[in-house]
């Protein structure tokens, strides 16, 4: 069998994390931040695990992950 391509996008979003699971970070957090309060913001910096139905897909992108 032949080597399998990441999909380069996908590699630089997600990571696995110690006990194997996908983190990402979260969407909506790069501009128009003045009409979201703090702890919104707050939260937005935080990651988060990638949900159990799209976790398939990530695994399909980034086979070496």
């Amino acid at each position: 069998m032949p080597k399998v391509k990441t999909r380069r996008g996908a590699a630089k979003r997600f990571r696995k994390t110690g006990s194997g699971k996908l983190a990402r970070n979260r969407a909506y957090s790069s501009h128009i931040l003045t009409k979201k309060n703090q702890k919104r913001k707050r939260r937005l910096r935080t990651g988060t695990a990638v949900d159990q139905t799209n976790q398939k897909a990530v695994r399909k992108m980034c086979p070496y992950l």
